[in-house]
């Protein structure tokens, strides 16, 4: 069964990381500075599961702009199998759950291939199309 959730201690945390590592290091040959960035301590991390299995992972923080959504990543097994959804789901109820971001901006970059998934949640393009770790990214905003 398919669940995911905030992320509440360090153990499951690393597996967020080994998400990341395996979707955008080493899939994507996103250089690992690039991956891994100062704003780890300060964002919401989120990770899927099936069953006891980690699938996916997300984070979310607040930033001058607004709150911007970002490293969402599900393992290739998983593709296609509504943990992308899940995922969008999951970190939009939990921002909507915090007073202090009401009313603030909701943005993410979402890499083009992607963009289906958050238009389904009301997402919109906004801005041109840039590169971003030699993948093609567009902001969009909620």
């Amino acid at each position: 069964m398919l669940k995911a959730e905030l992320v509440k201690d360090k153990e499951v945390l690393q597996k967020v990381y080994e998400i990341r590592r395996e979707v955008f290091i080493e899939e994507q040959n996103v250089p690992e500075e690039e991956e891994y960035d100062e704003y780890e301590e300060v964002s919401y991390h989120f990770v899927a599961w099936d069953d006891l299995e980690p699938c996916g992972a997300a984070r979310w923080r607040e930033t001058k702009d607004g709150v911007k959504l970002e490293r969402f990543a599900v393992r290739e097994p998983y593709r296609g199998k509504g943990v992308g959804s899940l995922l969008v789901k999951t970190v939009l109820e939990h921002i909507a759950s915090l007073p202090e971001t009401e009313g603030k901006k909701l943005y993410l970059n979402a890499q083009i291939s992607a963009m289906p998934l958050y238009a389904k949640f009301d997402f919109k393009p906004e801005g041109e199309r840039f590169m971003e770790c030699d993948i093609e990214h567009q902001q969009m905003v909620k």
